[in-house]
């Protein structure tokens, strides 16, 4: 999964992501609990896929709340 894909998704797309590799990782570690894990390797892989999804989610709360501070009017004859 790369950060360009992800960045073409919606916000509930990138949920439903999250949680499906959350609960794949859920899984491995259960696997890795009772010691049938193959690859170990693939734990590493599912955690980095995670924080892949949870940085471009930030990046979409950030871009929302950036476009709407800018489409803030304010009236510069009030003073606060």
């Amino acid at each position: 999964m790369k950060a360009e894909e992800l960045r073409g998704k919606t916000t509930q797309e990138l949920a439903e992501d999250l949680l499906e590799l959350r609960r794949e990782q859920f899984s491995l570690r259960m696997q890795m609990a009772t010691g049938e894990l193959s690859r170990h390797t693939q734990f590493g892989v599912v955690r980095r896929d995670i924080a892949r999804v949870k940085t471009v989610m930030t990046e979409h709360r950030n871009a929302a709340k950036s476009a709407a501070a800018k489409t803030q009017v304010t009236d510069p004859g009030k003073s606060e």
